[in-house]
């Protein structure tokens, strides 16, 4: 499949996308790649194929290795409250700013 001139200014109206008469060669250009590749994709027999949740499903047999989970910091809110101007019930006390 592939354009017109005609028909990439009348996508470019539709599209809202100003686009200069000197441009229309390069992008006719580049509209018709990007449909060769999509002809090329579907001509590719696929039949038979799952489908894919993401891409390392194909790389590893059985799902993604994660590392385990552990707290690997211990929590330091004291340390960080201790120079807070004002701290209440573990809360950071604000100005209020909104009447």
């Amino acid at each position: 499949m592939s354009l017109s001139n005609d028909e990439v200014r009348r996508i470019a109206r539709l599209a809202r996308i100003a686009s200069r008469p000197e441009e229309s060669g390069e992008v006719l250009e580049r509209l018709n790649r990007v449909l060769g590749l999509i002809d090329r994709m579907r001509a590719v027999d696929t039949a038979g194929i799952e489908p894919m949740a993401h891409a390392l499903d194909a790389h590893l047999p059985v799902a993604q290795r994660l590392r385990a989970d552990a707290v690997t910091q211990t929590g330091q809110r004291e340390l960080y409250q201790s120079v807070a101007p004002a701290v209440e019930g573990g809360l950071y006390l604000v100005p209020k700013v909104i009447e």
